[in-house]
């Protein structure tokens, strides 16, 4: 599709546009923060695991942890992006 194709359809349905990008950003946001979940269970499974064999230094915790909350609040930041973007496209 050409460039001035896109820009017809987007002008010709404004709302429908950026409704399907609010979807985009709320499932990108949703993925995100169901993959962060699952990686933090996953880290503490075996970090349970790894205790009984040898004590963990606490310090080795904290990239881990500023990665999480990184992802987290991006996640979050993505969902309210999405909501935003939808409440506007009812606006048009």
């Amino acid at each position: 599709m050409s460039l001035q194709a896109l820009w017809s359809l987007f002008q010709a349905h404004p709302g429908r546009i950026l409704n399907d990008l609010a979807l985009f950003f709320a499932l990108a946001g949703a993925w995100l923060l169901l993959a962060t979940r699952r990686r933090e269970r996953l880290a503490l499974a075996r970090l349970a695991t790894e205790s009984e064999l040898q004590p963990i230094p606490l310090d080795s915790f904290e990239p881990t942890l500023r990665l999480n909350r990184f992802f987290y609040r991006f996640g979050f930041a993505c969902m309210a992006l999405a909501l935003a973007a939808s409440w506007y496209s009812t606006q048009l």
